[in-house]
């Protein structure tokens, strides 16, 4: 069902322009567009890492940007330091609630602002107030419920509600159906459409393609934190959208392999990792194989359960159902340690917060997994750690001065470089790599996913998770995980907007 409105030519309701945002050395934004006519619902999407939250977060003034321009209809936008002002112009539904679960629909509703009588809160006047709010935008609520047991549906309707009674008529929906069933996001889009009648303009987040082309007449595309097109969404075909969102021509591009010519193949090696139904709050049913010498790649959009099920088998999580067995022995879980004496490497998510020891030296953070075997009674000496240490930095290719220079001084391609350099230390079976070459530079990117090459060359089973498609084009196959399951298989080859296309749930052929 498509939601096509016919809009007189207006001024816009919310505009920003040439917006640059840095951190650093990273850009999260380059160039930031946004056109947003009144009583329209105006998609905004981008795969993960396109610049869609920091543009977000600059069009909800909770941060300034770099560069560029914002502006509400046709003025500059409030300063940061005038929150009120901002709350009259925007507000912003977010996935997870800002609502307080033990307090009423009427309390939240007016918190900070409840109407007094003579100095004291006016119980009465806050639950007419809260009644009368509800009925003008039709949110059929009871302003006497607790929040808390609320149906999701209801209680972004309730902070929709309280962005409007501030005045605001630009909401900002941040993947507002992922927590729903399609009956559930029928009655959002529902809802959606009445307001915009009413005169609510909407900004439609969602990894959901399909979803904008039931609930939106607008949208805008960003890719690798810059502005590439902004259509009617009647005039783009499905097919187009993943192309823009993919930086891809389906006709132009070539076929490729994740495997190097003459490689051998591993369709006859045996099964080193097998998981059967394995589940937990995060993933549900996951059967996969992993032979040895394969490299396996894992898909998803934030919050399919890619991340959760690698540090699964990493041994950081314990499932609440299934089995996993690495060379026929059932993997420990929930330990870190016994994963490890299992056969199991492993490079986390984030260098800073899970790899790396910022206070020790390369050689130290490089040896950790593999103390017991330079040492006997818990005496590691400190020559057999360095000659180790050095092999791994010639062997990983690591610029450093040295096992004693401190880790903390290194480059971030260098320090990902140690972790993985740890990862392989133990002679693992099995490999793990969660975002494996994320925030490095190209060079160093390169190294590390020759590394990947490498030890699928030595025999070992790598499991890959990744936002990367570079990352993942170096996989025998890529698996797809969508709400907690896998969804898809993608052989070696695949076109990249085809498994955009699996990855954000939408059939590019419909």
């Amino acid at each position: 069902m498509s939601s096509q409105r016919s809009q007189p030519p207006h001024q816009p309701l919310v505009e920003a322009r040439g917006i640059v945002k840095r951190y650093g050395a990273t850009t999260a934004l380059g160039d930031g567009r946004l056109t947003v006519l009144p009583g329209e619902s105006h998609a905004l999407v981008g795969r993960n890492g396109a610049g869609k939250s920091t543009l977000v977060s600059i069009l909800t003034g909770l941060q300034a940007a770099d560069e560029g321009t914002v502006s509400f209809d046709g003025e500059p936008a409030p300063p940061l330091t005038d929150r009120d002002a901002w709350r009259r112009k925007v507000a912003c539904v977010y996935q997870k609630p800002t609502v307080v679960p033990e307090l009423t629909v009427a309390e939240n509703l007016f918190i900070n602002r409840q109407p007094l009588h003579r100095g004291f809160i006016s119980w009465r006047r806050l639950r007419a107030e809260a009644a009368d709010l509800l009925a003008t935008w039709d949110v059929r609520v009871d302003p006497e419920a607790r929040t808390a047991d609320l149906k999701v549906e209801d209680r972004q309707m309730v902070e929709i509600a309280r962005a409007l009674s501030f005045g605001a008529r630009f909401i900002v929906l941040d993947e507002p159906t992922a927590q729903l069933d399609n009956r559930e996001i029928e009655r959002l889009f529902t809802r959606m459409r009445a307001l915009q009648d009413s005169g609510v303009t909407f900004l439609f987040i969602s990894h959901h393609l399909q979803e904008v082309y039931e609930v939106c007449q607008t949208v805008t595309v960003l890719r690798d934190a810059r502005w590439i097109t902004t259509a009617p969404v009647a005039d783009l075909p499905r097919q187009a959208l993943v192309e823009a969102m993919a930086g891809e021509n389906v006709a132009d591009r070539t076929v490729r392999t994740g495997r190097r010519r003459g490689a051998p193949t591993p369709a006859d090696a045996p099964v080193l990792l097998d998981v059967r139904g394995l589940t937990s709050p995060s993933y549900d049913g996951i059967e996969l194989t992993v032979r040895r010498g394969e490299v396996v790649g894992l898909a998803g959009i934030s919050g399919s359960g890619k991340i959760e099920l690698a540090e699964t088998l990493a041994g950081l999580h314990t499932p609440t159902a299934g089995t996993a067995l690495i060379d026929g022995r059932p993997l420990p879980f929930g330990q870190v340690r016994a994963a490890l004496d299992a056969g199991v490497g492993w490079v986390p998510r984030d260098r800073h917060d899970q790899g790396l020891v910022s206070g020790m030296t390369v050689g130290d953070n490089a040896t950790l997994s593999v103390l017991d075997r330079l040492g006997r009674f818990g005496f590691v000496g400190g020559e057999r750690r360095r000659q180790v240490a050095a092999g791994l930095i010639d062997r990983l290719d690591i610029h450093t001065e040295g096992p004693d220079q401190p880790v903390s001084d290194l480059s971030g391609g260098n320090a990902q470089k140690v972790v993985m350099a740890r990862a392989l230390a133990s002679d693992p079976r099995l490999l793990v790599l969660i975002n494996p070459t994320a925030g490095v530079d190209v060079k160093s990117k390169e190294s590390l996913l020759a590394r990947m090459d490498s030890a699928r060359d030595d025999g070992i089973a790598v499991l890959v998770v990744s936002d990367e498609l570079d990352d993942l084009r170096r996989c025998d196959r890529v698996l797809v995980l969508f709400h907690g399951r896998v969804v898809a298989e993608h052989p070696a080859g695949w076109h990249d907007h085809e498994l955009i296309a699996s990855i954000e749930g939408v059939d590019h052929h419909g």
